[in-house]
């Protein structure tokens, strides 16, 4: 009998967020391992060469190493609740949106989140380079509940958790402003069943632990949020 897929993962990283919600959804049990970043098991280095998380280790098919890839993958093999297939636009529409999303985005995000990593550059200069790729949501979102119709799709999951982190770098300045749409799509998304199933905390892996499998029971009601 093949083994289960094993993740590594860090549970407050928003790319191993959307490979985790993805994986539950799609009901694929897999053996979780929590990854400490500054101490990183010689067995992720030896099966990825980036060794950043999340990594899916899979029999026969060896590593997946972008979130973005696990979760097309865990999809592929079912998609309970119709992520790949949004009411308004298709596919590639939202890849589309999440590529700006894991790139012009995450840049500025990273720079406004963490500015002592980048020489202390002006946090505030790319909160507002930020904030475009928000508004663009908030338009968004003005039209449907979701970025893709009236149900959440893979859109919603695969840049909601870098919102998240965008939101929780000030709260009170981001509360502050406008964005009304996207507030309220925010919320729903942080009581999302699905989200709050996959943000349990778990120890560090190390290599004689009892494996710990998560399979959808932490997820039953997969109904969307």
């Amino acid at each position: 009998m093949n083994r289960p897929p094993i993740l590594y993962s860090f549970r407050r990283c928003p790319y191993a967020m959307r490979a985790r919600m993805a994986l539950s959804v799609s009901t694929q049990v897999y053996e979780l391992r929590e990854v400490l970043l500054r101490d990183k098991p010689p067995e992720l280095i030896e099966i990825s060469s980036k060794a950043t998380v999340p990594v899916l280790d899979v029999p026969y098919l060896g590593a997946i190493e972008q979130s973005l890839d696990i979760m097309l993958w865990a999809l592929n093999k079912n998609d309970p609740c119709g992520w790949l297939t949004p009411e308004d636009g298709n596919l590639e529409d939202m890849l589309q949106l999440i590529k700006i999303n894991d790139g012009d985005f995450k840049y500025n995000l990273d720079r406004y989140k963490y500015p002592n990593r980048f020489s202390n550059l002006d946090d505030k200069k790319f909160r507002s380079e930020g904030e475009k790729f928000i508004s663009k949501l908030d338009k968004l979102l003005a039209k449907n509940d979701y970025l893709f119709g009236k149900r959440p799709s893979l859109a919603d999951y695969a840049i909601g958790p870098f919102i998240r982190q965008f939101i929780n770098t000030d709260t009170e300045w981001f509360y502050s402003q406008s964005h009304t749409f996207l507030k309220r799509w925010f919320e729903k998304f942080s009581e999302n069943l699905i989200f709050i199933g996959i943000m349990g905390k778990y120890k560090v892996w190390e290599k004689n632990d009892t494996p710990v499998y998560i399979s959808s029971l932490e997820t039953e009601k997969l109904t969307g949020y």
